[in-house]
């Protein structure tokens, strides 16, 4: 995590130059808000699928940095007054308080826009057809039906009481869909079928809502300064989770089960699955 984590602040630290002219407060907050900070769980899952595959680990990185732009354009603007009001990420200011709230807005929109120019790059991929598939998983995992969609629903969910089966179809689009598309961008840089990918299909989507379950644990018992952020907004915000809905036992239990149900999708490859194998147990026992 550590090593993928440096990789990708390479990378943007070499992707996003700060230009002499009157851009350079926009680079600047794009810079602040994706270099040094964050777990970098979905640039991780990308390039660990890919190492299962045997993927050329530059193109890896490129599409890791693309992901993890669309991620972190996602904190930028959820941060903002209008969303969540949030003033602390990775333990520093937010975009909008750095830089102001106009200048927040346009980074996120850049980075939602770099995420894609870079997968349509030929650096990243020879093949187009590879290159449009990356594009469409992306697309499809950010937009109405993944992402975004999902924090409508949350925000919904802030008018409306949720129920289970709510809370988790809006988690599997808020969270899961991005962390499921990180596995299959993996796959479809490994050049994998779509019929191939059930196994990998089933571990990422098990995988992203144990992350989740988990975020509500540590969100309701954690630690604000281990976190980098503030916690328990949901609870004050008198918001369904999974923990609310659950109990702290059972959600910690669900969470186990998911946990082990994702590894076992993982049961038709060996040991160069390893990694992905200890990805899914430690969403369980991190701390932040």
């Amino acid at each position: 995590m550590a090593d993928v984590a440096a990789a990708i602040d390479r990378r943007f630290d070499l992707l996003l130059p700060v230009p002499d002219d009157g851009r350079a407060e926009l680079y600047s907050c794009m810079r602040h808000a994706a270099i040094g900070g964050g777990k970098r769980l979905r640039p991780l899952l990308v390039c660990a699928t890919a190492e299962l595959l045997a993927v050329d680990r530059d193109a890896a990185e490129r599409v890791a940095a693309a992901v993890e732009a669309i991620h972190v354009y996602s904190l930028i603007h959820d941060d903002l007054p209008a969303m969540d009001d949030d003033d602390l990420r990775h333990g520093k200011p937010t975009a909008h308080k750095a830089f102001g709230e106009a200048t927040a807005i346009l980074a996120g929109d850049c980075l939602h826009a770099l995420a894609f120019e870079w997968l349509a790059d030929p650096d990243t991929h020879p093949d187009p057809f590879v290159r449009a598939e990356l594009v469409l998983e992306l697309a499809r995992a950010s937009g109405p039906t993944g992402m975004a969609g999902g924090q409508a629903l949350d925000l919904a969910a802030g008018r409306t009481p949720f129920d289970l089966s709510g809370v988790t179809r809006l988690q599997q689009m808020k969270t899961g869909a991005l962390i499921a598309a990180s596995v299959e961008l993996g796959a479809i840089l490994g050049r994998v079928a779509p019929e191939g990918r059930t196994g990998l299909r089933g571990y990422a989507h098990d995988l992203g809502l144990a992350f989740q379950i988990a975020d509500d644990l540590l969100d309701a018992e954690g630690d604000e300064t281990a976190a980098g952020k503030r916690l328990r907004k949901d609870a004050q915000a008198g918001k369904a989770t999974f923990l609310s809905l659950l109990g702290p036992e059972r959600a910690r239990e669900q969470c186990r089960m998911l946990t082990e149900q994702a590894v076992q999708h993982l049961h038709s490859f060996g040991a160069e699955a390893d990694l992905l194998r200890a990805l899914a147990r430690f969403v369980v026992e991190r701390d932040r």
